[in-house]
């Protein structure tokens, strides 16, 4: 093939490749959300989140969290962070709630990518590496199917390929599942594959590229009612603990579950009913 030919096919797919993201206004806003083609970081005025102290019986998560995210603010090293375990007991409302309490002191930006938007993420990166501070790179709800490619665009991120993750880059990443893929997938691959330990290892090896495994486990009934109670108290929401004991243990029972998010849903419905405002 001719030079010239080659310069055209290379002008054409540079015609085709999505422009450069526009650099975002830093000063904003201390939160981004990345869109994909076209690609984007949108400011976020106002964070859904809430307080780091109403965040009740992860106390481990939460200080090892408020650390590594208070040394990568100061420049120093910290880790990665992967956040796994039961649904509704604060994995991302811990990532939003220190990143608040850090970015009080520090500088921090606080970037969410949509797990869609995941084989975008190097170009996000390309625009993060020349923002004038320090950013969390923040994917919620992490996890693979079978055919799901996006595991390999991620790697690049936690510590692989030649350019490697920008230093004023940290991922934290939230899950329900340890290794980010369903158990039986990984017994399907172990027993359909020619060399079953190989075939598990690309995907499952994701999961290790995280410096911090932070667990999150299903709440005692005294946990429940603690963040309950602490809702409560933060928002002025009067009631006595028999009747807030009595009702609490009624709402989750209906949901055949407890956790902080149930906590949260009970805390709604009461201050509706009382007239109090929250959020």
């Amino acid at each position: 093939m001719s030079d010239d030919a080659l310069a055209r096919i290379a002008a054409a797919l540079e015609r085709m490749a999505p422009p450069p993201a526009p650099a975002p206004d830093w000063d904003a806003a201390d939160a981004f959300l990345w869109h994909a083609e076209p690609d984007r970081l949108d400011p976020i005025a106002r964070v859904n989140r809430v307080g780091l102290p109403l965040l009740v019986g992860i106390d481990r998560a939460r200080d090892i969290l408020l650390q590594n995210t208070s040394q990568f603010a100061r420049g120093l090293p910290a880790n990665n962070a992967l956040l796994w375990g039961a649904r509704g007991m604060g994995k991302s409302s811990l990532v939003k709630a220190v990143h608040a309490e850090v970015c009080a002191a520090d500088p921090l930006a606080l970037v969410e990518i949509q797990r869609e938007d995941l084989g975008s993420i190097a170009r996000l990166l390309n625009l993060l590496r020349n923002a004038p501070r320090r950013v969390v790179l923040f994917c919620d709800d992490l996890s693979f199917t079978h055919d799901d490619q996006h595991y390999k665009s991620l790697k690049a991120v936690l510590d692989g390929g030649i350019e490697g993750r920008p230093d004023n880059v940290l991922f934290y990443a939230t899950s329900n599942r340890r290794h980010l893929m369903p158990r039986d997938m990984i017994e399907n691959e172990r027993s359909s594959a020619i060399s079953p330990s190989e075939a598990v290892e690309e995907k499952v090896s994701l999961s290790d590229r995280f410096g911090l495994w932070l667990g999150f486990h299903p709440c005692s009934q005294d946990e429940y009612l603690a963040m309950v109670r602490g809702y409560c108290d933060a928002f002025g929401i009067a009631i006595s603990d028999e009747e807030m004991r009595a009702e609490a243990i009624e709402w989750q029972a209906t949901r055949g579950s407890r956790s902080g998010r149930v906590a949260w849903q009970y805390v709604t419905d009461l201050a509706g009913r009382r007239g109090v405002a929250i959020g």
